[in-house]
């Protein structure tokens, strides 16, 4: 039976409280007690289905991972020349995406090997982390959460962004991240960046850590390079109001 979801009790988060008020973001390693996101990393390197998720111009485009393979090597260079040139002053990104819960919140569950990345959304979505968050944070507007499974491979990148989206009601971004081993210099860091364009802090996706940050924040996900020796898997989404 896979260990529950509970937050490591060392973890106080009136304590934390201090840290986030002054930065607008916090890295909290081991954030599961007693092993309960391993089942979690297991599910997301297993049978998961994955969309291409891809924006080049003012378009995002969703396609399955086999729609995506079947391009041809001229669309696929064609592709790739057009999110380098994209790249260099716009808002582009390509990964795989899980819409975890558009799925749920449709009916749909899984299951088997997938239950227990499933069982994470409703963990997001009770009062242990709702209220750990509003202690966090101080704010008592924190209602529900939006979650996304993502997988960054070989060449997969997030540029600069904010988050903050009209009709939305985002308050915090969160990455739960599910790689067992990771290397900063294979890229993936989720960089965050000061107003004269330095980064001011990045955080590599450690096994089993958290990351909240307050939104609107500029920040982007480095490219990851293509030595890189895995992939890079979290359950990602926003805190909201209601």
């Amino acid at each position: 039976m896979d260990a529950p979801l509970v937050i490591d009790p060392g973890l106080d988060p009136g304590q934390i409280a201090p840290i986030f008020r002054r930065h607008g973001r916090v890295h909290l390693p081991g954030f599961f007690a007693g092993g309960g996101g391993e089942a979690v990393g297991r599910a997301l390197a297993g049978p998961v289905p994955w969309m291409k998720s891809i924006k080049i111009g003012d378009d995002g485009l969703d396609a399955s991972l086999a729609e995506y393979e079947a391009l041809s090597p001229e669309q696929r260079a064609g592709m790739n020349a057009a999110m380098r040139q994209e790249a260099r002053a716009g808002f582009l990104y390509r990964f795989d995406k899980w819409r975890l819960s558009d799925d749920i919140e449709a009916g749909i569950r899984h299951g088997g090997a997938l239950a227990a990345a499933e069982a994470v959304y409703d963990f997001l979505n009770g009062e242990t982390f709702l209220g750990f968050i509003r202690t966090l944070t101080g704010d008592p507007r924190a209602a529900f959460c939006d979650a996304m499974g993502s997988r960054y491979r070989r060449g997969d990148f997030l540029t600069a962004h904010h988050d903050e989206l009209d009709g939305q009601n985002r308050l915090y971004a969160f990455v739960l991240n599910f790689t067992p081993l990771w290397r900063p210099d294979w890229g993936g860091l989720l960089l965050f960046f000061d107003e004269d364009g330095h980064v001011s802090e990045g955080y590599t996706p450690a096994w089993n850590a958290l990351n909240l940050f307050r939104v609107p924040q500029a920040h982007a996900v480095s490219p990851v390079w293509e030595f890189a020796g895995a992939d890079r898997l979290a359950i990602t989404g926003w805190v909201r109001a209601r």
